[in-house]
């Protein structure tokens, strides 16, 4: 068996699951369109306190702080994902596959450290 087939023969199985997610999602999301029941009252729409009349309006600034923690955690959780394969692999992918790692790690704290520089980290 050619190695092109043997590859494609192992995303088979992957191709169907997505289609039969993507079939399952849209199917609960008319399903629930259709079955739902759907109000039109004024009180539906407003936020909802325990019970209490609201206070202020629900949708308040959030800071832009908060996004740039966001977008932190995010970065490092990418690289976890990417560090956890290439740890468990590590003997087999070579010196050239370390030193890419080294490269994109480097990357990563330099990021790091220009957040830092800028006062990113620090809770104001």
């Amino acid at each position: 068996m050619p190695a092109a087939d043997l590859l494609l023969s192992n995303y088979v199985a992957v191709l169907l699951a997505t289609i039969v997610g993507f079939i399952l999602v849209l199917t609960a999301l008319i399903a629930a369109r259709l079955l739902a029941p759907y109000s039109q009252e004024t009180g539906k729409s407003t936020t909802y306190e325990c019970g209490m009349v609201p206070l202020r309006r629900a949708s308040t600034n959030v800071g832009m702080r908060f996004y740039l923690y966001a977008i932190l955690f995010v970065i490092f959780d990418v690289e976890a994902v990417f560090i956890f394969p290439w740890a468990l692999t590590f003997v087999e992918v070579g010196q050239f596959a370390y030193w890419l790692m080294v490269a994109f790690i480097a990357i990563l704290a330099l990021g790091l450290g220009y957040a830092w520089k800028k006062g990113a980290l620090q809770w104001r």
